[in-house]
């Protein structure tokens, strides 16, 4: 049984924040049993209130010193990999859930870890070489027509590390004349794209990974109030 109540945070360190947020309230209309509260994330404190994460985009270096400089990064990883709650990271929040990650700056960077891959940062170029990609992402369901993926200095998955089938390969992207790169990819709690949904008022992506919390969380027993009536859906804390 799904529980009625549910906190989802969007880590606030750098990257679309807002639009998340505002799709996420879009989304959450999907599920009118279950009351979403939305907040956004820059303390451990805050943190501790999730039951599920969003991790934007912007620039995974900058917001994994951030993290560290606010002691979020171990309490970020305790929330994946110990807690085992939902996180999706969307781009840059890719980069920081990956176990590794190439092309990274001198000195490399720290990350959160969750998804047994190695990304590639930047792999399409600088932020002149973005692009708009038609993509069918068949876990959407059949009928539903290709996602708009909005491609911004985007990384890609550039090698599958788990020997166990555990990490689920849902989405690809091919440019002319190049190979065919993943783009979207999910391990048990955690789920990470290149692109950007939150830019495209598209909610389908939002509305998918909500309903996959409502379902983790109803089969771990997680959320507040298990006895689920109509409900309503919340605005919730911004």
């Amino acid at each position: 049984m799904p529980p009625s109540t549910i906190t989802v945070g969007v880590l606030a360190l750098q990257g679309g924040v807002v639009e998340h947020l505002a799709l996420l309230h879009r989304a959450s209309t999907s599920y009118p049993s279950v009351t979403f509260h939305f907040l956004e994330v820059r303390t451990p404190e805050q943190l501790s209130l999730c039951d599920a994460l969003v991790i934007p985009g912007g620039e995974s270096t900058t917001m994994a010193i951030v993290a560290r400089r606010l002691g979020l990064l171990e309490p970020l990883r305790e929330f994946v990999k110990i807690d085992h709650k939902p996180v999706w990271g969307t781009c840059a929040g890719l980069v920081m859930l990956a176990e590794e990650a190439s092309a990274t700056k001198q000195g490399g960077q720290e990350l959160i870890g969750g998804l047994d891959v190695r990304v590639l940062r930047n792999k399409f170029g600088t932020q002149v070489q973005s692009f708009v990609a038609d993509l069918n992402l068949d876990f959407l369901g059949e009928g539903e027509g290709p996602f708009r993926g909005v491609f911004i200095r985007a990384p890609v998955v550039e090698e599958v590390m788990d020997g166990d089938g555990k990490v689920k390969v849902l989405g690809t992207v091919k440019k002319p004349g190049e190979e065919e790169d993943i783009v979207a990819v999910r391990q048990g709690n955690v789920f990470g794209t290149s692109f950007h949904p939150e830019l495209t008022g598209d909610v389908r992506v939002h509305a998918w990974w909500l309903g996959n919390v409502v379902e983790a969380l109803g089969q771990r027993g997680e959320g507040k109030g298990l006895v689920v009536g109509k409900g309503k859906t919340d605005a919730g804390e911004v």
